[in-house]
C-alpha cells in the first residue's frame, strides 16, 4: 500500500495539486475555527487515515494523569522547552521527547542526523492537543521512536502564526480540512512531507495508530526519499503561487465593488438557521464578521428604499445574538462566551474562552443595541467586558489571551475533564441557592438528569449525564409571571443566584489561564472597550443591571482600552525603529509582529481616537501604518503579506484574505486605509485610498465568486464604493463634559461609513496635528474657537451642515 500511494502522490495527486489548492483553502469560511474534531486527517503518500469517531469521555478518561506531574519540584525529563516563555511549550517540557523549539538548532540537527522532521503545533488551550499529549508525547515507546527516528519540534501556534499557516495551508489543501494540534512531518530543509492533526496512539478500527505511523513515515524516508522531497517542495512551489496573487487592475470592477456585500448576504441567506439563529449546522460558531456583514447589507438596504428587505436581514442577526445569549455557550455565571457549540441550538459548548471571540463579539453586540436600543444587547456587552476586567486583564493593562476548556473536577483529582469549571449538578444547585431554586433551575433548564438532551449532538457519548449547562430557553417576562413575581424582581433574584454560584464557583480549581499577551488580539478588545465607553451612554437614565455585570460608568471601558495601549506601546514597540513585537509573556516574544497586529492595533487605535481619546493614539495609528505598508506591502503586486519575508525557515509569504474566526489582516487593512483616508487630506488621503483599491483589486476572483469566505472585505470594497465618508466633526475643550455627550451622540447612530473628529481648538498639540494632516479640520477649530458651546458639524460631499450645539440635536441630525 505504502508503495503504491507513492506513486499516486508523484503522479495524478501532484496533478490534481495546483487546481485543488484554492478551491480547498477558500470551501468553507470556518476553516480557521478551532474545531474540536473526533476525525483526525492526515495526508500522506497512502491512502487518508480517517478514524472511527470514539467518545471524547474515554480519551478524557485515558488522559486522568494530565499535568500533576509537571507541578512536581523532580521531574524524570526535561527537554529544550524548559527555557521558553510559550504557556504551551511550557507544558511539553517535561515529556520524554526530546523537543526542540522552532529555530536553527533542529534544522542543523535534522540535517546532520539526515533524519526528518516531525512538527507538532498547538495552542495552550487547545483540548485535543492535550489529549494527544498525555495519549503519544508522555508515553515512553512514542518517544523513543521520535527520539530515534526523527527531530521532534513544538510550536505555539499563537507566537508562531506564520509557522502554522504554511504547513496548515499544506494540509488543508490536500485534504480539505485541519485542526490542532496539527501534526506535520518535514524534510531537514523544512519542505512538508506528509500531515495531519490529532491521532490516537494505537492501531484501531482496522488503521494504523501513531506508533505505526512513525515506523511507516521512517520506511517511506528510508526507501522513497527523493519522491517525497520532490513533492513537498512542488507543494509549497504551488501554494505560494495559489497564495500570493497580484492585482490584475489598479481597482476592483465598479460592479463588483458595489455588489460585493449583497452576494455576501444572499449566500448567508441561504444557511441561515430560522429555529435557533446562526448560519450553518453544528458545531456552530459566532463568526462576527457574518454578523457586521448582514447589518452593514441591512443599513444599505434601508438606505436605498427596501425596508422589508433590511428588517429581514436585520430580524436574522438580532433572533442569532439572542439565541447565542441565551445559548449555553454564554457563561451565564461568570460573563463572555465560549469558542463555538457542539450542537445546533447553541447550548452545549467547546468551553475554552478566546480573546478574539470576547472583543469581536462585544462589538457586534453594541450594534445590536445602537440599533435597537434594547438593554439587553448593552447588558451582553457589559457581561463580556466585566469578564475581561476581573478574570484576563494583567496589572499592567495587557490583556490575556485565552482560558483552557479543561480544568480539575475538585482539588487532589488526578485528571482534568471538559467544563468541570462551568456545568452543575441540580444538588449542587439546590445546596446553594435554597429557597431560590426552583426559580433558578427552571429559568436555566436544570434537571435531575442534566440536561444536555436538547440535541442528538449535544452529549453524543453521556460525558455530562446528571449535569447542566445553563441555558435560558423562555422569555424572562413570561417566567416573571408565573412566579408572581415583577420583572425587576425577578431579575434581582436570578442576578443574586448567579452571585452565589459564582462564589462557589470559585473554589474550584481553575482552568489554565494563557497569560500571553497578543498584539493583534488586544487590538480587537481595544476597539471595543473604547466604543462601549460612548456607546453605552445612551442607556436609558436609572439601568441597573444584575450580576455578573458591574454597573460600571461608561467612561470606565476607555480607561481599559487606553492602559491596554500603553501595555503595547511600552512593551511591545520599539520607537526608534517604529516597529512592533507580537507577543508578551515575561518579556516580548522573539517573533516579530505580523500584519494581523498591525491592521487589528491600528484598527483599535482609530477606534480609541474616535471615542475620545487623546490625538496621540491617531498619530500612532498613522505612523503604524507607514510601518504596515514598509514591512508588509506589495507595492508591485497590490495587498498585504502576513509576514515581513525576512526569515527564511517560514517557506510561504502570504496574502491572506478569509474572514474566519478572526478577520484577515488585508480586510481590517482596508477598513483601516478608507478610515484614514476620511481623516487625513491631500496626497496622504489619496494614497490611502489608492492603496485600499488595488489591495481589493487582488482579491476581486475571491469577492466575486466566494463572498461568504470574505464578508468583512465585502463590507470593505462596498465602504470604499461609498461616493463621500459622512464626517462628524466637534470642537470643544476636551474638559468640557459636553464634549463627551456629543461624542456619545455621534456614536449613538449605526453607520459604518462614518467618521468622528474631536479638536480642542485651545491645544496646541492638537491644532499642530491638524494643520499638518488636515487643514479643513483646522480651519473649523479656528472658526469656533471663541464658541462657549462645544460645536458639531456633519460634512459630506464636500459641505458642512449648519452647526448644531447640543447631543440631542446631534443625535437627530445623523439620524436623518
Amino acid at each position: 500500500m505504502l508503495m503504491k500511494g507513492l506513486h499516486l502522490l508523484s503522479s495524478s495527486t501532484l496533478h490534481r495539486f495546483a487546481s485543488r489548492t484554492i478551491a480547498s483553502l477558500s470551501s468553507l469560511p470556518r476553516r480557521r475555527n478551532r474545531v474540536r474534531t473526533q476525525n483526525p486527517l492526515f495526508y500522506c503518500p497512502f491512502p487518508p487515515i480517517l478514524y472511527k469517531p470514539f467518545s471524547s469521555g474515554k480519551v478524557l478518561a485515558m488522559a486522568e494523569e494530565t499535568s500533576s506531574s509537571t507541578s512536581s519540584t523532580s521531574q524524570k525529563h526535561t527537554n529544550r522547552l524548559a527555557t521558553e516563555h510559550s504557556p504551551y511549550l511550557l507544558q511539553h517540557a517535561h515529556n520524554p521527547v526530546d523537543w526542540y523549539p522552532w529555530g536553527e538548532e533542529a534544522f542543523e540537527e535534522a540535517k546532520k542526523r539526515d533524519v526528518p522532521i516531525f512538527l507538532s503545533i498547538g495552542y495552550s488551550t487547545c483540548h485535543w492537543c492535550h489529549v494527544m499529549e498525555v495519549e503519544s508525547f508522555e508515553d515512553e515507546e512514542v518517544a523513543k521512536l521520535l527520539n530515534n527516528s526523527f527531530v521532534s519540534i513544538k510550536v505555539d501556534r499563537e507566537e508562531r502564526p506564520d509557522v502554522d499557516k504554511v504547513y496548515m495551508s499544506f494540509v488543508q489543501a490536500l485534504y480539505g480540512g485541519g485542526g490542532w494540534p496539527l501534526s506535520v512531518f518535514l524534510s531537514p530543509d523544512l519542505k512538508p512531507l506528509m500531515g495531519g492533526t490529532y491521532f490516537p496512539p494505537n492501531d484501531n478500527y482496522g488503521r494504523p495508530g501513531f506508533k505505526t505511523l512513525l515506523k511507516k513515515v521512517k520506511d517511506a524516508w528510508d526507501s522513497k526519499r527523493d519522491t517525497l522531497v520532490k513533492s513537498g517542495t512542488y507543494a509549497i512551489e504551488e501554494l505560494s503561487k495559489a497564495l500570493s496573487a497580484n492585482a490584475g487592475a489598479d481597482k476592483l470592477s465598479d460592479g463588483v465593488s458595489r455588489e460585493a456585500v449583497s452576494i455576501c448576504a444572499k449566500q448567508l441567506s441561504r444557511s441561515y438557521d430560522s429555529e435557533y439563529g446562526g448560519f450553518g449546522s453544528a458545531p456552530k460558531f459566532p463568526r462576527p464578521v457574518e454578523i457586521q456583514l448582514m447589518l452593514y447589507h441591512s443599513k444599505k438596504l434601508k438606505e436605498s428604499g427596501k425596508t422589508s428587505e433590511a428588517d429581514e436581514d436585520q430580524s436574522m442577526i438580532l433572533f442569532s445574538l439572542q439565541g447565542m445569549a441565551n445559548g449555553g455557550m454564554h457563561d451565564h455565571i461568570g460573563g463572555g462566551f465560549h469558542r463555538y457549540s457542539v450542537d445546533e441550538c447553541w447550548h452545549v459548548p467547546h468551553f475554552e474562552k478566546m480573546l478574539y471571540d470576547q472583543g469581536q463579539l462585544a462589538n457586534v453586540y453594541l450594534d445590536g443595541f445602537i440599533i435597537t436600543k434594547d438593554v439587553m444587547y448593552s447588558y451582553v456587552a457589559r457581561d463580556i467586558l466585566d469578564y475581561l476586567r476581573r478574570d484576563m486583564i494583567a496589572p499592567e493593562g495587557g490583556i490575556f489571551s485565552a482560558e483552557d476548556a479543561d480544568s480539575y473536577e475538585f482539588e487532589g483529582a488526578k485528571g482534568k475533564k471538559e467544563g468541570a469549571f462551568y456545568i452543575w449538578t441540580s444538588d449542587e444547585i439546590d445546596e446553594v441557592l435554597g429557597e431560590n431554586a426552583d426559580l433558578f433551575k427552571e429559568h436555566y433548564y436544570v434537571k435531575k438528569s442534566g440536561n444536555c438532551d436538547l440535541s442528538s449532538r449535544s452529549d453524543p457519548h453521556n460525558e455530562f449525564a446528571g449535569r447542566n449547562v445553563l441555558i435560558e430557553r423562555n422569555e424572562l417576562s413570561a417566567m416573571a409571571s408565573k412566579f408572581s413575581l415583577s420583572t425587576e424582581k425577578y431579575q434581582e433574584i436570578l442576578g443574586e443566584c448567579r452571585r452565589k454560584l459564582f462564589d462557589v464557583r470559585l473554589k474550584r480549581p481553575k482552568p489554565h489561564l494563557d497569560d500571553k499577551i497578543i498584539v493583534s488580539w488586544n487590538g480587537l478588545v481595544i476597539s471595543s472597550f473604547a466604543r462601549a465607553s460612548k456607546i453605552l451612554k445612551a442607556e436609558p437614565e436609572g439601568t441597573k443591571y444584575c450580576f455578573p455585570v458591574v454597573n460600571s460608568q461608561p467612561e470606565d471601558y476607555l480607561e481599559v482600552a487606553e492602559k491596554a495601549a500603553l501595555f503595547i506601546r511600552g512593551n511591545l514597540y520599539d520607537e526608534q525603529s517604529r516597529r512592533l513585537q507580537h507577543s508578551y509573556r515575561q518579556g516580548p516574544s522573539k517573533a516579530p509582529a505580523f500584519l494581523d497586529d498591525y491592521a487589528f492595533l491600528i484598527s483599535g487605535l482609530l477606534d480609541l481616537y474616535e471615542n475620545g481619546g487623546g490625538v496621540s493614539w491617531l498619530k500612532w495609528a498613522i505612523e503604524l501604518q507607514e510601518t504596515q505598508d514598509e514591512l508588509y506591502l506589495d507595492r508591485e503586486g497590490g495587498a498585504y503579506f502576513n509576514t515581513q519575508g525576512q526569515d527564511p525557515s517560514v517557506l510561504l509569504r502570504v496574502k491572506e484574505d478569509h474572514d474566519g474566526a478572526e478577520p484577515s489582516g488585508n480586510s481590517v487593512s482596508a477598513i483601516n486605509l478608507v478610515r484614514l483616508a476620511s481623516i487625513v487630506a491631500g496626497e496622504k488621503a489619496e494614497s490611502y485610498l489608492n492603496t485600499a483599491q488595488r489591495l481589493l483589486a487582488v482579491f476581486e476572483l475571491r469577492l466575486r465568486e466566494l463572498a461568504v469566505a470574505v464578508p468583512l472585505m465585502c463590507c470593505a470594497a462596498d465602504m470604499i464604493s461609498v461616493p463621500s465618508r459622512k464626517q462628524v466633526v466637534l470642537v470643544g475643550s476636551k474638559s468640557s463634559a459636553e464634549l463627551n455627550n456629543m461624542l456619545s451622540a455621534a456614536h449613538s447612530v449605526y453607520d459604518p461609513n462614518k467618521t468622528v473628529i474631536h479638536i480642542d481648538p485651545s491645544s496646541c498639540d492638537e491644532m499642530e496635528f491638524w494643520e499638518e494632516h488636515n487643514s479643513n479640520v483646522a480651519g473649523m477649530a479656528k472658526k469656533n474657537r471663541n464658541s462657549e458651546k462645544v460645536v458639531a458639524l456633519v460634512c459630506q460631499h464636500f459641505t458642512c451642515s449648519p452647526p448644531v450645539f447640543d447631543s440631542s440635536a446631534l443625535t437627530r441630525l445623523l439620524s436623518k
